[in-house]
Parts: C-alpha cells; structure tokens; sequence
C-alpha cells in the first residue's frame, strides 16, 4: 500500500492510477485537476492542505466505493460541505468529498412527525425554507446558515444564535446514515444497534472515566461525545457520532428534528457600558426563555445604525403566537434587566428592522478579520465556553492575558451559552509570530480550563485545539477517543491529523507558503499596506459569497457563483486560486496561470465584494491587476480591444462623424455579425446604437463655456461639473441633456471639462492597466483649471462614478490631484441635495421598479438618491443584484449565458409583466447603461431611465 497522503507524496504514476481507479467506481464528478486542488487546500481557518483531487459523489453507493479506493491506495479522506469550518478539519492531504454538488436534496419532510430525512450537502436555510410552510424550522442557525451544510454542522455539531432556546445540531438530530472508515455502512440512532464492532465493549470498559471526565456546559463541543453512549442517557449513537469531524465516518444521510416556529418575533437590544457588564448580565435574562441571547462590543461596530446607547450589546430575541405576544415578552425582558447594568434599549418588531440589526451580528465573523486600525485578525480560538454563569470573570481573565501576551482581539458570540468567539491580530507570517501564537494558545487552554469550559464551543478542534486537549480531559479520556478512532477506522483513513493525534496547531499554517516581501503591483491597496498578498490574505474563507441569493437590503455579491454554482465563480473560489497562485506549488505559472484567468474570467467586476464581503475582499480590483500581469508583452483577446478601447472608437465615431454609418451598418446582419467575430462579442448580442449627436456637442452648441466663471444657462447658483464619460457623451445624451435641464432647474450652473476626460473604467476592466494611468493623468492635467474653482463633479454613470472614486486614486495615489478629484465626486443625487437642498423635484407620485447599479451600491451608496426619490413621490424599492451586462462583460463571446442568468435573478423579475409607464405603469429606473441596455435586448420591450430623465421630463 503506498502511501499518498502527504503533500507531493507519492509519484505521479501513483496519482494517476488513483484517479484512474476513482473514476471506474464512481458515477459522480473526478477532479484532480490544479483548479479543483487549489479551491480546496484551505477552509476558514488558519490552515492549508494540498490535496490530491475531489470527488463530487452522486450517492452513497459511491462515498463507499470512493472509500475502498482509498484503503486500499492509502489515500485519506476529508467529507466537506461548503468549506466553512474555523478549526481546519475540511482540509486534507487526499480526496475531498464535495457534497454540495449533488448529494443535496431533501429526501422527504414530515411535518406531523416534525422531522426531515436530508442528504448531507443541503443548505441550512434551504432546510428551513422547506420547513416554514409548515410552521417548523431548524433550530440550529450558525452565522453561515445561509451557506453551510447539514453534513458540516453534523460533524462540528455546530449551534448558533438560538442555541439558548434549541440546542446544538446534536439535539436535533434522530437518526445518521454513515459509512464507516472501515466500510461498514451504519444505521445510527439509539441504542446499540448500527455500532462499529468493539464499540460497545470500549465504552463498557470505561463507564467510570465517561461519568467523570465531561464537563457539564450547554457549548461543551471538544473532544469525541462518549457521554452520550452512558446507560443512563440512553445509549445516544447518533448523538455521539456528532461533532466527531469526520474522523469516525461519512454521513450519507440525516433525520433530524424540526421545532416549532414562532409566528412572530421581537428582538430587545440591551445597552451596557462595557462588555464584562454585558456578559454579567446574560445568564440571568436566561429564566425569560429567550430563543437568542447574543452579545458584542462596540469595537466591533463599525457604522452600524439602529443600536441604543452603550459600550455593548445584548441581543435577546423572543417570540410568540402573535407580534403582541412577542413584543410583550421582549418588554418583559427589557424591564427585568433594567437593574442589571442596563444603560439603554430598543425593541424592534419590523421584521426589515431586525434584519438589519442581526447581519451586524452575523457579520462579525468576518469583520472580525480586521482590527480598527486595518491590521489583520485571524481565528484560532474562535469558540471557546464556559458555564454561562462564569462567562463575564472569563472575559476579563481573556482580556488580561491578551494584554500579557501584546494581542488585540473582538470578542463576540453566545453570550447565553456561555460561548466567545474572536479573532486575534497574531502575527502568523513571522516565527516568533507563530510562537507568541502557540505560548498564548498553551495559556489560554488553561484559563479555559480553570473556568470549567470547553476549548471548542461550536466550531470544533480540528487542528487549532486538538493538540491541547488533554489539558482539558486528561491524558486517560484523549487516550480513549484515540481507541475510540481505532474502532471506527482502523485504517486512520478519515480526516486524519484531526481530534485525536493531530498535527501541531502551528503546523500546515495557510500563510507558511506566501512570499515575505510585497508583491510588483499596478494598483496600491491603500487599505493592505500596498501588499497585494494582504489584499488576497483578506479572504478568510467564511464564504458570504456562496450564498444562493442576492439576499435582502439589495446585495449584490456574487452574481456569478449564483449563475453557476460552481466555487470557482465564487469570491472565495477566486481568492482562494489567487493565494495558491502566489504560494506556487500547486498553481505554478504565476501570473501565466491559465487556472487563475479562467476563474476570474466570468467575474463580473461588478464590485459587489467589496461592500457585500464581510472583509471587503474587491475582486474587481484583484482581477484587474491579473489580468495586466497576465498580458503583459502579449496579445490580448479581441474584445479587450474592442470594448476596453472603447472610449477611443467612439470619440473618433464622433469627430468624424460617422455615428449614422456606424449604425447602419450595424443593422446589417452579415456585417454586424463579422464585426461581433471580429471584436470578441457574443454572436447574441445586439450592438448599442451610437448617438448622432453627442452630449458635449450639443452642450457646445448652446453656447455654454466650460469655465465654471462663466456660463449662459439659467442657473445662477454654483458651477457644477456634469462629467462626460464615455457612455453618456456617445450613447445615452439624453441622460446628460436631462441631468442639465434638472440642475439648471434647481438654480445650478452646469459646465463640461475642456478637452476629453476619461475615468479609464474600460481600460481599467479589461486590465489595461497602463493605458488606464495614462488616460488618467491626461484627465487630472485637463481638470486643472475645474479642480481649482472648487466645483464638484456630477457624474451619472455609476460605473464611473465608482472608478474616479476608487481606481483613480489606486492607480495614480502618488499625485495629490487623484484624490482631490475624487473627493469632488458627486452622484446626481447627491449634488443636488447638497448644492440645492431647498430645491423640491416635480411630484411625479407613481411606483418604482427597476435595479440599483451594483457599483451604486458597493461604492457610491444609494441613500441620496432613496431620498430623491421618495421627495418626488417615486414609491418602492428597486431591486438589488447585478444585472450581468456589467460593462464590456455581458457583451463578450462566452459569457452570455451567465449574463443572462444573472439578469434572471433580480432585474428581469421586477420588471417582466408589469403595465407599460405610458399606460399607468410603474416607472422603470436604472441609472447605469449596462442596466438599460440589458433591459432593452432582454426585457421584452421594457426601457428603463434615469433618474434624471425621469425629473427632467416633468419640469
């Protein structure tokens, strides 16, 4: 038997018999390939394994075949869902089962019995969804229910936010279908029956140890649950196969509990000084019976709005038959704790309200990652718990010893379980890094042990906690889990290095490959220290991007993993690519890489990362600075000419004005489809028709000067500067001549730059980067005389409008005049709001559809415009999304049918079917030019506007 498990073990003829035999035995997906290995050498831990390849099982016929495979290669096995875990156990040297892919349905649900029978790579909230229609849930609800999977949460026995009022994931579960790393397939439930041979002889030799080795806490995590096979608490198989990680076998199948849904909740957020008064207080709101009791600090928050008067915060949800019910309860709870330190409340029954105040909460996992000042926090001791009762003395010892040891970190979590999470700024790319990470480690064991809590409250040991286990359960109990392993797999096949003989917590460390010294970058990650490996290290795996919708509030993140569901159309998939392209040994060809191009190619750029991300990973700018690394001194695809030069093309169209021959020939079939070929644009597309007039024509032509001194319009208030991009000027005028018309109405005066000026958003997206400074620094030049009048910029191209605010200063941060100009940057809205706040637009009175631009929404903020809005009676919300033209990306060969998948989603439902405007319909906006020419080639006959023109034609 060879051995294959290690890193570049093994001998590449070996590898490739393996793969051979995999792909005989199985029906489900075989991928050995650099991608497949690369998206899976990392969850969301500090760790890093390199394996060999990933199945995607169909059944559990196959995870049994795959695993006889594996015995008889040696080869071990890793189960993993959607990749979240913070201890490291999704990580392994050899096949990682995928069970996202196919091996997640539902099987059945029964709501008289209040139970479901699931397969192991269903989505939590795709579990809850399916029970609400009953009046169920699942009670269970980690931070990541959106994304994770019932496998996972089975083998961390993972919790969440209600576990005060629902238990752990092994409180819910009724039954396991497994099969064992021996190859027994197993029927788990209660009592004796399904149980590995030897199992129960084990367990009988030891009853004493198992009485008096397990502390008594609701969060008590750590460790294999043999508690749970004690006589006297019923012989629990299915019980204490939970949170085992993966090192006993591989669950194939669940039944497991629903609990009743209350109708209507309430949530009450409690206000103390500090966080020791707030994890005083928590254990006794306990005796109310909330469904939640969270709690957080303030160096946690960042803008975050909606919270009362404090330091800290308790969050105590409540619920009951009817909003009054809940309400009452909330009051109940908020009146009990009145004498406790409480410095101010809120209770909130808005279920919008709500939502708003728990993604703060639900957040914190990967704001976390980042202290106050920009530096970096990782996990590591994520979850530890004590007895609720203990918790606020535990806080202060944590606090101390993070002082002792010079560390900073944000505490958070189940304060009603007694469970902390944080992050810690260890310095984990230095050696004497790594040790200050393992002597604090080794002291904060002890501190947790000296509390009488678990080293692991929800997450599990993996790797981070495991070596450190018997300073909580003694060398004789951690030398009977090690037996207890043995047992179930023999051949040390499942997960191995986790739980029981585990590799050292400093060990496999994910940073340990990455260069030492900055990487050679176009762009300056003013917020990484000007290190593109710091910008990619952002990514800690927590996976808010694998989500299967946009999500309420109108996110946006990440259009093109929800059009595939594929991970490395993810965020996460794409950083994760990033990381081993500069680690090195499993993406070798850096720059070069064929891998990285690929994944990055369906990006979007529509920046949806970069405010959607709870660490703000932007991988519109990552892909960028790729892309112009990748081409350098090389011929670029076609349309990188054709759409990234666009600005070029256009403004010659323009001069010699041939914008009508241009057009003409457009609508000639033959010819229009040579030049799609010819430009690298998808045969399916229609090619946008060139205006004949162009905006900064026809503002010449009205004998307008563009000096801000001076202008013949009817304004006679300040100057502002209507800035001409490039899809304005040549193809949307009217938008301009709207915007125009709408300023001179609110007593501005509008003006135009001398010269051309370009923000370089397509050179910038295409990763032209060069070219993209040039053009810059031509624009800064020209601006000159506007910048030093003072005058802001109004600017109606979102896309644009978010490139003078975030790449400009990115590329050119060395010239003080990239950051003046962008801090004159100003949406339509928001000028007149601040240049005309006595101005009051036409009161149009009608409903709203139609799209906020994701780049609106990820950079520039849509709060003036939501005001606008609402000043001129414009009613509803639009929707969030992207929708998947996203500049020169919808129109490229390739991508049309994910451009059309993400349009699918948001934007072509809230406007399909609804009554045309001119009829009494509502009024469809969408201020960006992608977000238009998408609905005219696929909204079936529907235009949307922008605001401007909406006002303007009013006036």
């Amino acid at each position: 038997m060879s051995d294959l498990g290690g890193v570049g073990a093994g001998v590449d003829a070996d590898v490739q018999d393996v793969e051979k035999e995999l792909r005989a035995a199985v029906r489900g997906e075989v991928d050995f390939s650099v991608t497949a290995r690369a998206l899976n050498t990392m969850d969301a831990s500090n760790y890093r394994r390199v394996p060999l390849g990933v199945l995607a099982p169909r059944d559990a016929d196959d995870v049994a075949a795959a695993l006889a495979v594996c015995r008889e290669r040696g080869v071990p096995v890793v189960a993993r869902g959607a990749g979240t875990s913070i201890a490291g156990q999704a990580t392994g040297t050899g096949l990682v089962l995928d069970f996202t892919r196919h091996m997640n349905r539902i099987v059945s649900l029964d709501a008289q019995a209040r139970t479901a029978v699931v397969q192991p790579g269903v989505i939590c909230d795709d579990l809850r969804g399916a029970a609400s229609k009953h009046g169920l849930t699942f009670g269970p609800d980690p931070s990541t229910h959106n994304r994770c999977t019932l496998g996972g949460m089975i083998g961390n026995n993972s919790c969440g936010s209600h576990s005060v009022a629902w238990g752990t994931t092994a409180d819910n579960v009724s039954s396991l279908s497994v099969v064992s790393g021996g190859g027994a397939r197993l029927a788990l439930g209660q009592g004796w029956s399904g149980a590995p041979d030897g199992l129960r002889a084990l367990v009988d030799g030891d009853l004493e140890l198992l009485r008096t080795g397990f502390p008594e806490l609701p969060r008590r995590i750590s460790g294999y649950a043999l508690d749970a096979m004690l006589p006297e608490r019923g012989v629990d198989l299915a019980r204490a196969f939970c949170g085992s990680e993966g090192t006993l076998g591989v669950v194939t199948e669940a039944v497991v509990r629903l609990v009743d849904a209350p109708r209507a909740r309430a949530l009450a957020v409690l206000g103390y000084a500090d966080e020791s008064a707030a994890a005083e207080a928590a254990a006794g709101l306990l005796p109310y019976g909330p469904l939640t009791v969270e709690g957080m600090a303030a160096d946690l928050v960042r803008g975050a709005h909606g919270l009362p008067k404090g330091g800290a915060w308790l969050f105590v949800e409540t619920g009951g038959a009817s909003g009054g019910e809940a309400r009452a309860r909330a009051e109940s709870i908020v009146k009990g704790a009145a004498s406790g330190g409480v410095v101010d409340s809120v209770v909130v029954t808005d279920p919008v309200g709500q939502r708003a105040l728990w993604r703060v909460r639900e957040d914190a996992s990967g704001t976390a990652t980042r202290m106050p000042d920009g530096s970096e926090a990782w996990p590591g001791w994520e979850d530890c718990a004590v007895p609720p009762a203990r918790l606020g003395a535990y806080l202060r010892d944590f606090r101390g010893l993070l002082t002792d040891h010079g560390l900073r970190g944000t505490p958070y979590g189940h304060f009603g379980d007694g469970c902390i999470h944080v992050r810690i700024d260890f310095d984990l790319m230095s050696e004497e890094g790594v040790r200050r990470f393992r002597r604090f480690s080794e002291d904060l064991a002890e501190v947790v042990v000296a509390h009488g809590g678990s080293l692991s409250g929800e997450h599990g040991d993996g790797q981070a906690r495991a070596e450190l286990l018997p300073k909580m359960y003694g060398a004789e109990l951690v030398q009977l889990f090690e037996r207890v392993k043995g047992v179930w797999d023999p051949a040390d096949l499942l997960n191995p290095g986790m739980l029981v003989r585990p590799a050292p917590l400093d060990a496999n460390l994910r940073f340990a490959p990455l260069p030492r010294e900055p990487v050679d970058v176009a762009f300056g990650y003013p917020h990484d220290g000007g290190d593109f490996s710091a910008a990619v290290r952002r990514c800690v795996g927590v996976a808010k991007c694998r989500t299967t919708s946009a999500g309420s509030g109108g996110g946006v993140m990440c259009p093109s993993f929800r059009a595939t569901g594929e991970e490395e159309h993810s965020t996460r998939g794409r950083a994760r690519l990033l990381h081993e392209m500069l680690a090195g040994d499993v993406v070798t060809d850096g720059w070069r890489s064929e891998e990285v191009r690929d994944a990055l190619d369906l990006c979007l750029s529509c920046k949806g990362c970069r405010s959607d991300c709870p660490v703000g990973v932007d991988m519109a700018t990552y892909k960028a600075e790729f892309l112009h690394h990748h081409y350098e001194g090389r011929r670029r695809p076609a349309a990188h000419y054709a759409m990234g030069w666009l600005p070029l093309w256009l403004r010659l169209a323009d001069r010699t004005r041939t914008a009508g021959v241009a057009n003409a020939l457009a609508r000639v079939g033959v010819l229009a489809s040579l030049a799609k070929r010819v430009g690298g644009i998808a045969q399916e597309r229609e090619i946008p028709q060139l205006a004949g007039e162009s905006f900064r024509r026809w503002f010449r032509g009205r004998g307008d000067s563009g000096s801000p001194g001076a202008g013949a319009g009817p304004g006679a208030g300040p100057a502002v500067v209507v800035w001409p991009d490039t899809f304005t000027d040549y193809l949307s005028p009217a938008v301009g001549r709207a915007a125009v018309r709408v300023l001179e109405d609110a007593g501005l005066r509008p003006v135009v730059p001398p010269g051309d000026v370009c923000c370089g958003l397509t050179y910038v997206s295409t990763g032209q980067l060069d070219r993209a400074r040039a053009v810059m620094r031509r624009t800064l030049d020209r601006m000159g005389p506007l910048l030093d009048s003072g005058a802001l910029l109004v600017v109606l191209e979102p896309s644009c409008a978010a490139a003078l605010k975030t790449d400009l200063v990115e590329l050119l941060g060395e010239d003080a005049r990239a950051a003046e100009l962008a801090g004159r940057v100003r949406t339509f809205a928001e000028a007149l709001e601040e240049l005309a706040p006595e101005w009051s637009p036409p009161r149009i009175g009608r409903a709203v559809v139609g799209q906020t631009h994701c780049h609106q929404h990820a950079v520039l903020g849509d709060a003036a415009e939501r005001r606008l809005r609402e000043k001129a009676g414009l009613e509803g919300e639009l929707s969030g999304g992207c929708c998947g033209l996203a500049g020169n990306f919808g129109f490229e060969a390739g991508h049309y049918e994910v451009s059309v998948a993400c349009a699918e989603e948001q934007l072509l439902p809230a406007v399909r079917g609804v009554v045309p405007e001119g009829e009494g319909g509502p009024v469809v906006l969408a201020d960006g030019f992608s977000c238009r020419t998408q609905l005219e080639q696929l909204g079936e006959g529907v235009r949307g506007r922008h605001l401007a023109e909406v006002l303007a034609e009013l006036l």
